[in-house]
């Protein structure tokens, strides 16, 4: 027999605790992360284009992207994506390893396993407000409501009832409206003449409300609703309200300001009394006004103007192959005059997975 091993010295004893306790920290660190993928089984989205990967492409509306320069950065071509490349629902569902895209529910080229680990049924215009997808002919939240119940038909013709319920359950649901609402709706089109802003950011936070009760009696449970963004320091909205030096426009912003502190509330109210339930309320205001005001501290040099053209006013049909983009798209916060780039996008989603995903996922 050879000699027993001897107890390491009291030199090597803190190395060895410290590389052992280093070992542990990793194998646990990877357990939990495969962990937090088995339980995410798939990605469900609703709301509008900041979401919609080409919901839109086939309808009879101006609000479309299925053209050049859109989609220049994915895979070199337009895609539906109101962006040059990829958009949250596909940064999402790639960083939490779900897949590296999202689909849009209306693809004619859908297949089966698609469905499976999810789809966005999210279509550029639509809103909280009811009429908001009505004025510019996109798929209103009822309609995208409808939708989801057809794909939890199809899931449970797909893999059973038993497989469904557990995808349905599990499922990560995001919704992302309220923008287009307030830019659109209210202060371009003034369709809602008839509410003030309390009243209007009223009517708003109710529907959202009502629409987070619907999906959950559908089953959802593991629900992100991301507040409005500061609307009124968009490119669009600087050339609008903006006056002659195009800042930020106070009245839009005031009213974004005004819609969260109400659709927080509500969504509070509803994680407390929806059971199993993970409602939460997802602020997007905050960082993305941060990144507007302070560009170079992210790597950005110009907030004020879109990429496309001149910057200050071209988005969807105006974005086209006759307003070329600018030479580097890294540069700029925004893709056109209203949406971010990607490289805006994957700034403001790692900030937000690394707050919220604890309290959406567990």
């Amino acid at each position: 027999m050879g000699r027993p091993l001897s107890a390491p010295s009291s030199s090597l004893a803190p190395l060895l605790f410290l590389t052992a306790l280093l070992i542990s920290v990793a194998v646990s660190g990877a357990a939990a992360s495969r962990a937090t993928n088995a339980t995410v089984p798939a990605i469900l989205i609703f709301g509008d284009s900041i979401m919609d990967t080409g919901n839109n492409n086939n309808l009879a509306t101006i609000i479309k992207c299925n053209f050049q320069p859109y989609g220049v950065d994915f895979n070199g071509g337009p895609t539906g994506r109101f962006c040059d490349g990829k958009i949250p629902s596909d940064i999402i569902a790639e960083q939490l390893g779900i897949k590296g895209s999202v689909p849009p529910y209306l693809d004619p080229s859908l297949q089966p396993k698609d469905l499976l680990t999810g789809v966005t049924f999210a279509s550029g215009g639509a809103g909280f407000d009811p009429i908001t997808a009505k004025l510019v002919a996109v798929v209103s939240l009822s309609q995208q409501l409808q939708y989801f119940q057809e794909y939890i038909a199809k899931v449970k013709s797909i893999v059973g009832e038993e497989r469904a319920n557990f995808i349905i359950g599990n499922a990560l649901y995001l919704v992302v409206a309220g923008s287009d609402d307030i830019a659109n709706t209210y202060f371009t089109l003034r369709a809602r003449s008839n509410y003030d802003i309390p009243g209007y950011t009223d009517l708003m936070s109710d529907s959202a409300s009502n629409f987070v009760q619907q999906i959950y009696k559908l089953g959802a449970r593991k629900i992100g609703v991301f507040s409005a963004p500061p609307i009124g320091c968009v490119p669009s909205q600087r050339t609008a309200g903006g006056g002659p030096m195009r800042a930020c426009a106070d009245n839009s912003n005031q009213a974004a300001i005004l819609f969260n502190s109400k659709l927080k509330s509500k969504l509070d109210s509803l994680h407390q009394m929806l059971p199993n339930s993970r409602v939460v309320y997802i602020d997007v205001y905050s960082p993305l006004l941060q990144i507007i005001q302070t560009p170079t501290k992210y790597g950005f040099e110009i907030s004020e103007k879109g990429c496309c053209g001149t910057g200050a006013v071209e988005v969807a049909i105006l974005c086209n192959k006759f307003t070329p983009p600018c030479p580097n798209v890294n540069a700029h916060v925004f893709w056109d005059s209203y949406h971010p780039t990607e490289k805006t996008y994957r700034v403001l989603v790692t900030e937000l997975l690394d707050k919220y995903s604890r309290d959406l996922l567990g």
